[in-house]
C-alpha cells in the first residue's frame, strides 16, 4: 500500500502536509469509529457499563497492551496521558531536603515543572545534567548523567525520546547503571511506544509511562503507567478514590486504586487493542515493519534537508526513531520569545504553504530546528516540497 493510500485511513485535512504526528498523534478513523460504538453502548446502559462490564473491558485492553509492551498486566496501569503518569510518581514518592533530584537538559518542560514543583514542596534539589549538543552519542550521554550523580541521588527522570531535540537516549545502559547505584528511573516515555522496539520487563525501570496517542495512533486520553512490583505499593494516582479502602483480595491495591479514579470516559483506554491490531495490520511485518518504515522515512528527510539546507545532522543515525531534527541556519524571521509562542516561520510554512511543522528554539533563540515526524500517511515528495519551499524562504 502505497503513502496515499495509508493517508485514506485518517481524517487529517487533504490540503495541509502534515509532518507532525510526534505533537498529538492521529487517531485512523476505524479506531475513531470503535470509540463511538462504546461511547453508544455505554450511554445505553451507564449502569450496566460501569458496574457490569467496564472491569472485564479494561482488563482485556491491559492484557493487550501488556504483550505489547512486554510487560506484566498486573504492573500496568491506565492515565489519561504521560504528563500524569510522570505526576502520580512523583508525587506520590517522600523525598527531604537531603535528596537530589536527577534530570537532563533536555527533559520535556511538562515533566520538568513538576519535578520542580515537588521539590520545591520538600526541599529536594533538582541537579540537572548537561547532555553533549550538538553532537550526542550514546556513550557520552551516559557519562553526562553519570558524572552528576551522588550518594544523595534519589530519583532520575528522563526522557525516553526528548521532545525538543528527537534524541532517542540509551535509556536501558542509564537504568542499568542508576540501578547499580542504587537509584530509581522515572521514564517519561511520551514518545517510545510504536516509535521504537520496546520491552519493560527486559528494560527493568521502576517506573515508565508512555502515551498510546502518539505512535500506537489510539485516541486522545490513553496513555499508561508501569510501575515495578516491588515499589507499586508507595504509588498512589493523582486522584484517590474508591480503591484506597476497598475490601477486595482479588486485585493489588495498585490496580484498585488505578483502574477507578472516578467517571470518566474510558473509551480511550479501551481503544487501545483496536489500534494496535489496526496499525499491525497495514503492513505485512506488523509492528516491527511499521516502525522501520517510519524510521526509513525520516532518517532520508532528514539527510534531504540537511543537503538542501546545508547544515549537518544533529546526532548519529541510531539515535533517531520517527522524530529527527534539522537544525535551520541564520536567515528566517526572528523567533518570538519562548517557550510557547509559535514562531513566526511556523505560521507561515502552514498558511502559506500548507505545512503543519514545528520550529523549536533550542537550546536557546536565536538558535532553531525544525522537527520532522514520519508517519505511514507521509510521503517522500512532502519532504521534498518542505526543503524546496524552505530553500526559497531562505533565499
Amino acid at each position: 500500500m502505497s503513502a496515499p493510500a495509508f493517508r485514506a485511513h485518517w481524517s487529517l485535512d487533504p490540503d495541509v502536509h502534515y509532518l507532525n504526528h510526534g505533537a498529538y498523534g492521529a487517531c485512523p478513523t476505524a479506531v475513531l469509529q470503535v470509540q463511538s460504538e462504546l461511547r453508544a453502548r455505554l450511554e445505553a446502559g451507564p449502569v450496566r457499563f460501569f458496574v457490569r462490564q467496564y472491569e472485564r473491558l479494561l482488563d482485556e485492553a491491559r492484557a493487550t497492551l501488556a504483550a505489547f509492551l512486554e510487560a506484566g498486566a498486573e504492573d500496568l496501569a491506565f492515565v489519561s496521558n504521560a504528563t500524569s503518569g510522570v505526576n502520580a510518581v512523583l508525587r506520590s514518592l517522600r523525598f527531604s531536603p537531603s535528596d537530589e533530584l536527577l534530570t537532563t537538559d533536555h527533559e520535556y518542560n511538562a515533566s520538568r515543572n513538576a519535578l520542580d514543583w515537588v521539590a520545591s514542596r520538600t526541599g529536594a534539589q533538582v541537579v540537572t545534567a548537561k547532555l553533549p549538543w550538538p553532537a550526542p552519542t550514546p556513550a557520552a550521554v551516559v557519562e553526562a548523567v553519570l558524572s552528576r550523580v551522588t550518594p544523595r541521588t534519589r530519583l532520575f527522570l528522563v526522557d525516553h525520546i526528548t521532545s525538543q531535540t528527537a534524541l532517542v537516549l540509551p535509556i536501558r545502559e542509564l537504568v542499568q547503571a542508576l540501578r547499580e547505584r542504587g537509584v530509581e528511573t522515572l521514564v517519561d516515555g511520551a514518545h517510545g511506544p510504536g516509535q521504537v522496539p520496546l520491552s519493560l520487563q527486559a528494560l527493568g525501570a521502576g517506573y515508565y509511562t508512555g502515551n498510546c496517542h502518539k505512535w500506537l495512533c489510539a485516541p486522545k486520553g490513553a496513555a499508561f503507567l508501569y510501575v515495578r512490583k516491588d515499589l507499586q505499593a508507595d504509588l498512589k494516582p493523582l486522584t484517590v478514590s474508591h480503591g484506597h479502602n476497598s475490601p477486595r483480595t482479588d486485585r493489588s491495591r495498585y490496580r484498585l486504586d488505578f483502574d477507578w479514579t472516578g467517571t470518566d470516559d474510558p473509551t480511550p483506554a479501551l481503544c487501545v487493542p483496536h489500534a494496535l491490531r489496526f496499525m499491525e495490520g497495514l503492513l505485512p511485518g506488523g509492528w516491527p515493519a511499521v516502525m522501520a518504515d517510519n524510521r526509513a522515512k525520516v532518517l532520508a528527510a532528514r539527510r534531504l534537508l540537511c543537503e538542501r539546507l546545508g547544515v549537518q545532522p544533529h546526532c548519529p543515525e541510531e539515535m533517531v526513531g520517527s522524530l529527527a531534527t534539522v537544525a535551520l541556519p541564520d536567515g528566517f524571521p526572528s523567533p518570538p520569545p519562548p517557550p510557547f509562542f509559535l514562531d513566526p516561520l511556523q505560521d507561515r510554512l502552514l498558511f502559506e504553504h500548507h505545512f503543519e511543522v514545528p520550529i523549536i528554539a533550542w537550546p536557546r533563540p536565536p538558535q532553531r530546528h525544525l522537527r520532522l515526524s514520519a508517519q505511514l500517511y507521509n510521503t517522500h515528495t512532502e519532504y521534498q516540497l518542505l526543503a524546496e519551499t524552505l530553500e526559497a524562504l531562505l533565499r
